[in-house]
């Protein structure tokens, strides 16, 4: 694997992870236009590590919140059942994630098949077309109030099944949960931030999936200054997009990715029909 290779995956992940564009589609995509590239344990320890790299990226611009809700997480725990409407906002968004994180177990029995639909490229074009419906939806939704107090568990279920769907190549799953959001009757900043920390869950299980795989194919620690370039790359390309996504997303122009995904999609819906992809 080379390093131009390592960078170009971590741009890529990092940019398509959070803008609404659908990143398993991108990267699906790449991999089928990059049929050289590397198989096996190099690639399980890049993507395990691209994954850490977005992770990160969220930690990175949403650190306030993070820090304030990790110290909340033993105290739910420790006290599951017991709410309060005296509980600070850091508590109510932390039961929020968990209650919109639960969804996504119900697509643990499907990994295999949601696996080879990556290799579709009928079903990946369709599912860009959706995405594009979806943030054309979402710009023109009223703009709601809810914010943290005002959230309920429906809410934050609504969300989560949104999430869960997402997990389809095509779908993007911040398109689908802002648009998610707003549907509900969330504020446009508060679509965004529930948005990208409820990411966090996600793509901590991923990375835990992946981590598994790849300690089954074994570790050879001769790739890591390699994949760490694209580490760096999805890290930086990741603050960036996620900047990218909340000055859009306050100016009421999210949607507006609505044009790339339905142009990709029918490009890349037309290739999978003529060339039997």
């Amino acid at each position: 694997m080379s390093v131009w290779y390592s960078v170009l995956m971590g741009l890529l992940q990092g940019a398509t992870e959070f803008l609404p564009v659908s990143s398993s589609a991108h990267l699906c995509l790449l991999q089928a236009l990059l049929p050289a590239g590397p198989t096996g344990e190099e690639q399980l320890l890049l993507d395990v590590l691209l994954h850490l790299a977005t992770l990160t990226a969220v930690c990175t611009a949403f650190w306030p919140d993070v820090r304030r809700m990790l110290p909340e997480l033993g105290r739910i725990l420790a006290r599951p059942f017991r709410r309060s409407p005296s509980d600070p906002e850091a508590r109510k968004l932390m039961r929020l994630l968990i209650l919109g994180s639960m969804p996504l177990i119900l697509t643990l029995p499907f990994h295999d098949q949601v696996e080879r639909l990556c290799r579709s490229t009928v079903f990946i074009g369709m599912a860009l077309l959706c995405t594009g419906c979806l943030l054309f939806l979402g710009d023109r939704l009223p703009p709601g109030r809810k914010g943290v107090r005002e959230a309920t568990a429906w809410d934050a279920a609504a969300v989560g099944l949104m999430q869960a769907l997402a997990v389809l190549p095509g779908l993007s799953r911040s398109g689908s949960t802002v648009t998610g959001g707003l549907a509900r009757g969330f504020s446009r900043s508060f679509a965004v931030k529930y948005s990208f920390l409820l990411s966090l869950p996600a793509i901590l299980g991923a990375s835990l999936l992946k981590t598994g795989e790849a300690l089954r194919a074994g570790l050879d620690p001769g790739f890591f200054p390699v994949c760490a370039a694209g580490m760096l790359a999805a890290l930086f390309s990741g603050c960036l997009s996620i900047r990218i996504v909340r000055i859009l997303s306050d100016r009421g122009t999210f949607g507006r990715f609505c044009f790339y995904c339905w142009g990709l999609g029918l490009l890349v819906l037309l290739a999978g029909i003529f060339l039997k992809g």
